[in-house]
């Protein structure tokens, strides 16, 4: 990868980190929160997603990867790993500062955005892209290492309409009132969904079932959020 794909790679990133900051903390002021109640969970968020995105380093090269720093300035990330760890992150810090408010709903937007503009960054990078196809939009990117004329599905780009229906989605349903302190449960499961499917699209290696790794997460995690969804309806009934 060239310096100047690494510096606009770079760029992208930070752009869906900023204007997704910026639209949490929008979105937060909606909630019965102080501002040091608002920072810590944006705050929390943030690095949970960070950590969480580079869990695979974990199982390459051990802890001394976050610790030197290579975790940080290499490539290899998993959005799974983010909204892991970025969802549990939340979760830690509002447990610790006593907040009892429901924030899930001002994650969802910012989120979507921040995911589609990210796949753009990949897109540009040339990293998670899809199998070999035949597809008149199929892409040669160089960083697969193919034969000359070999084209790969784009499956960046796929995410990324994925992410602008998503936006718009969760634009409608803010706007609607639709799903009150589930919309970060509606999306999420969507975009497990969605990548469940897209992962037959992608050339990662087949485990039990012939079934990706990452698409074993996308199982335990919609039933989680299910589980999470019917545990707070539950309370709502019962309150």
């Amino acid at each position: 990868m060239s310096l100047w794909v690494r510096l606009a790679y770079a760029i992208v990133l930070l752009v869906s980190v900023v204007v997704a900051w910026g639209l949490v903390r929008t979105r937060q002021k909606r909630l019965d929160l102080t501002r040091s109640q608002r920072t810590a969970v944006g705050v929390a968020a943030f690095l949970g997603a960070m950590i969480g995105s580079k869990i695979p380093f974990l199982g390459q090269q051990g802890w001394s990867a976050f610790l030197d720093g290579t975790a940080w300035f290499a490539d290899g990330k998993t959005i799974l790993g983010g909204i892991v760890g970025g969802y549990a992150a939340v979760e830690i810090a509002k447990w610790i500062f006593g907040i009892r408010a429901r924030t899930g709903d001002s994650f969802a937007l910012p989120m979507a955005v921040a995911v589609g503009v990210g796949r753009i960054g990949c897109f540009i990078a040339g990293c998670c892209y899809g199998q070999v196809t035949e597809v008149p939009w199929g892409v040669a990117f160089p960083t697969a290492c193919d034969a000359p004329g070999i084209l790969r599905h784009p499956t960046q780009l796929y995410e990324v309409a994925f992410h602008l229906v998503a936006t718009i989605v969760l634009i409608v349903m803010d706007r609607k009132r639709w799903l009150v302190g589930n919309q970060l449960k509606a999306y999420l499961i969507a975009y497990l969904v969605y990548r469940f499917l897209s992962e037959w699209l992608r050339p990662e290696p087949r485990l039990l079932l012939n079934l990706t790794i990452y698409q074993f997460v996308c199982v335990v995690l919609i039933a989680v959020l299910i589980g999470l969804w019917a545990r707070d309806s539950r309370v709502e009934l019962a309150g």
